[in-house]
């Protein structure tokens, strides 16, 4: 029986060839990557690289600049906070300090129960909606503080 790690790179390796004969494949594999295992696995960089005659560092670069490849595997809920200028301005700032005391996390942490992550989002493009938020994929507005309430209740059951 192989091990995880082995696992792992055979994965990777089956993501890069579906990928490695198209025009610009990295950002392409590195999604399909985030998506088959929730995060980039820690040898994700070096076998990237590898396969696409990249260097480490390079594909690393790509990994950290793009706030939505992990290193951690998300919370069963990811809960994405828009921290833009329109949101701001209509209480976004304080509806954000109150999402997470409600919480008990700040920015980019996961529940110690696995149930939630939270993240901050630099415009959802609900500005007229303002402030917003985006639960698993779904933009919410018009947040309140009962809202939050909810929501956060809905994250924790």
């Amino acid at each position: 029986m192989r091990n995880n790690a082995g696992r792992t790179e055979e994965r990777l390796i089956d993501i890069v060839n579906g990928w490695i004969a198209r025009e610009a494949p990295l950002l392409p594999i590195l999604n399909e990557v985030q998506a088959s295992f929730g995060h980039m696995p820690e040898n994700a960089a070096e076998v990237i690289g590898r396969a696409l005659n990249l260097s480490r560092a390079e594909v690393h670069g790509v990994i950290s600049f793009y706030h939505d490849f992990r290193k951690e595997p998300a919370g069963r809920h990811v809960l994405k906070i828009c921290r833009a200028e329109a949101c701001q301005a209509v209480g976004g700032r304080e509806m954000a300090d109150h999402f997470k005391r409600l919480l008990g996390l700040d920015w980019h942490e996961t529940a110690a129960d696995g149930s939630v992550t939270l993240e901050p989002v630099y415009c959802l493009g609900l500005c007229a909606c303002a402030p917003a938020v985006m639960l698993d994929g779904e933009v919410i507005g018009r947040v309140d503080a009962e809202r939050a309430e909810e929501i956060v209740h809905e994250v924790r059951t």
